[in-house]
């Protein structure tokens, strides 16, 4: 394993400014460093405060999320377990680069395969907790996660990504680009093999709102809130909490850019998104990208969400179907926030979804 301080990434460093970073790592600064980073083959964990750490992959394996590590005295608490049983082993054999304390809970911010399915690979020792719907979305009460259209929507594509690269590198005359190339076919095969080993292994604890952990550090205790504050991602999702540090992990509910809306509740999102304004956090730990500065871009995301809801419902009054109203809708009144917005149209699933929740 190989440890190495560095400054924050580029994203890191544009959304928080240098008075955020002199608050936020103001017991590294004082000891006259940057914040640090620590760095595996797979991971890279950032220390957003004493002993709490962001954690990103560096591209050597497919981890599609952001996890949380939170480190007490005696043991560890994770967010999340990246997308396959591969990932969740690098991520297993990264954190002794950090702390060589026992990873005893292991938190899901829901159920999504992308932020759950490395769940089996975690031993009997860790508790693995999440909210009531996460259990029984991967118990398999409700159907197998593995056949719904969320995860063959993000799946299926994998094996043309491997044929696309294979036929790259028969084209390439170029040495430098071959190996990157053949880089990239490494990590895709690899995850579409660990894809297929993938066992749904659901939360053995839950909550239904709120479960607060107290974890031992050095100054006495840390305490650790697991929230569920409505329906908006998922049925599910669960934030986590810091309140001395004054940050919250917050999963796919809230995110830098646009969520995946495949499986939401896009007329509750806005009011659960209140209620998460409503803790004390200077900032958000997504499940995809990086942290954000207090609350402006809650508001904005849900601006996005009722104006979606209002216009899809308008749209499909006037009898468009999903597909059709997916391709004409105009959300380019938002663009100036999300750069995912070129011109008019929205992901189909999302409009889908609309459209099923409207049929209810």
């Amino acid at each position: 394993m190989n440890k190495k301080k560095n400054s924050l990434n580029l994203a890191v460093l544009g959304i928080m400014g240098t008075g955020m970073l002199t608050a936020l790592f103001g017991f590294v600064n004082a000891q006259g460093g940057n914040p640090t980073v620590i760095e595996t083959a797979s991971h890279r964990f950032t220390q957003m405060a004493e002993g709490v750490y962001q954690i990103t992959g560096t591209g050597s394996v497919n981890v599609m999320s952001n996890a949380l590590l939170v480190v007490g005295e005696n043991d560890v608490l994770l967010v999340d377990s990246h997308v396959t049983p591969n990932a969740a082993n690098a991520l297993l054999n990264s954190i002794p680069a950090v702390t060589n304390k026992p990873v005893r809970y292991l938190v899901n911010s829901h159920y999504h395969f992308d932020h759950a399915h490395g769940n089996q690979v975690f031993s009997s020792d860790v508790e693995i907790i999440g909210h009531e719907y996460t259990r029984i979305k991967l118990n398999g009460e409700l159907g197998n996660v593995l056949e719904e259209s969320t995860h063959i929507s993000f799946t299926e594509g994998v094996p043309g990504q491997i044929a696309n690269l294979e036929r790259q590198i028969a084209e390439t005359s170029d040495a430098a680009q071959r190996i990157t190339l053949q880089t990239q076919l490494g990590v895709a095969q690899a995850h579409l093999t660990s894809l297929r080993e993938v066992v749904p292994t659901p939360p053995n604890i839950t909550l239904e709102t709120k479960m607060t952990l107290f974890q031992t550090v050095m100054q006495g205790s840390r305490e650790i809130q697991l929230l569920h504050m409505g329906r908006g991602h998922t049925a599910g999702d669960v934030v986590v909490f810091l309140p001395q540090e004054r940050m919250v992990f917050t999963g796919d509910l809230m995110l830098p850019s646009l969520s995946y809306m495949g499986d939401s509740f896009p007329q509750e999102w806005p009011e659960t998104l209140e209620q998460l304004k409503t803790l004390d956090f200077d900032i958000i730990l997504p499940g995809h990208g990086a942290p954000l500065q207090g609350k402006e871009k809650i508001d904005q995301f849900q601006a996005y969400l009722e104006d979606l809801w209002q216009k899809t419902g308008t749209m499909k009054a006037r009898g468009l179907t999903a597909d059709e109203t997916a391709a004409q809708i105009d959300m380019t009144n938002h663009a100036t926030n999300y750069a995912q917005i070129r011109g008019p149209g929205a992901d189909v699933r999302a409009i889908r979804r609309i459209y099923a929740l409207l049929d209810e």
